[in-house]
């Protein structure tokens, strides 16, 4: 989708542009610093939306929109930092044509900052299905493009555990790695924080529309349920409503089975349930399993909680039942890297190895 922004304030532009990117498939037409300019620049090169602020000098958004309905007709969104306080002018610019209008995204790292770009995503993603486009029209993802993919889900004890795990990764790990704890939104961008303070990975919230990269790690970031859409994108649902997990991490694995391609010679898939309270993750773990994914569940003894991890071990979910301290050397050697050297790969492994579903087999 082509995307042209209008704002005469270089930050504001920044932000934006980011946002956008964040999409593949999107790209910057070009960039206006006032109405009067982006009138003329969209006479000659018309984007397939416009995000539209309302102060600028020279000619302001709502007779830019105007002018632009009446001259050369795009579809404007307006973003702006007046919008909570100056609705008339909003419904002005709405009235010369603009579809709809949202606040400028919040610039930072937070909860509220994540949550104006998923707006702002959200209000494009609308658009682009409104004109029959969407946000990815001018990207076909081949599977073979795809990232390798570590996913993980974890409940009580879980951000100890997952820590542990993201600080043995290595900082060329070849994986996307996606993660869900369960978390009030509330708390999940301090647990960003956290966890990138104690990984060499960059760790993110997932944000609705984007696609995951290798060498990243992205936290499930609000109370709906993350998911991959069929786009291969990060989206979010509020359904379905009656489980008592939120996040739920089932909800996630599920949407993987459904979109995301098995693993292959050339692309590898490892699941992981870790320490939590309840059944949640067991059955998307088993789904993965019989999908051709590397699951391991954490073991009893160093789980906070044995519930999640149990439920799976019960359902033949996991292929491999490890201590806390060996999942990341085993994620590893799954994704086909050399390990870094880890302390506890000297001792004998207390794991639980499965080859074939109601065979076990468990060392001493």
């Amino acid at each position: 989708m082509r995307i042209a922004i209008v704002n005469d304030v270089l930050m504001a532009v920044e932000s934006l542009r980011r946002i956008v990117l964040s999409v593949p498939g999107n790209e910057i037409a070009w960039v206006a610093r006032n109405g009067h300019e982006a009138v003329e620049k969209n006479s000659k090169n018309k984007p397939d939306l416009i995000l539209m602020d309302l102060s600028m000098p020279v000619m302001d958004g709502v007779e830019a929109t105007r002018r632009i309905m009446d001259e050369s007709p795009c579809p404007v969104l307006v973003v702006t930092a007046t919008f909570g306080n100056n609705a008339a002018r909003v419904f002005e610019a709405m009235g010369c044509g603009a579809l709809d209008a949202v606040d400028i995204p919040m610039i930072g790292t937070g909860m509220e900052a994540e949550h104006s770009r998923h707006i702002l995503l959200k209000k494009i993603h609308i658009i682009a299905k409104l004109q029959g486009l969407t946000a990815e029209k001018s990207y076909s993802p081949s599977a073979d493009r795809l990232p390798n993919l570590v996913v993980i889900g974890s409940s009580t004890g879980g951000p100890k555990a997952l820590s542990m795990i993201l600080s043995d990764l290595p900082p060329d790990f070849d994986s996307a790695v996606v993660i869900v704890q369960h978390v009030d939104e509330r708390f999940s961008a301090g647990l960003v924080d956290w966890l990138d303070a104690q990984s060499p990975l960059k760790v993110q919230l997932a944000t609705e529309g984007a696609r995951p990269k290798a060498n990243r790690v992205y936290v499930a970031g609000t109370n709906d349920h993350l998911i991959f859409s069929k786009h291969l994108t990060f989206s979010y649902t509020p359904e379905p409503g009656a489980t008592n997990y939120r996040p739920s991490v089932d909800v996630f694995f599920s949407s993987i089975i459904r979109y995301w391609p098995p693993p292959n010679g050339s692309r590898r898939g490892v699941a992981v349930l870790l320490t939590g309270m309840g059944r949640d993750g067991a059955e998307g773990l088993a789904a993965l399993r019989r999908a051709g994914w590397h699951t391991i569940a954490q073991n009893k003894e160093t789980s906070v909680v044995y519930g999640m991890p149990k439920a799976a071990r019960d359902l033949e979910a996991a292929v491999e039942i490890l201590p806390i301290e060996q999942i990341s050397e085993c994620i590893q050697e799954k994704i086909k890297m050399t390990p870094y050297p880890n302390p506890a790969s000297n001792k004998k492994k207390s794991v639980v190895q499965v080859s074939a579903p109601g065979s076990e087999r468990e060392d001493a």
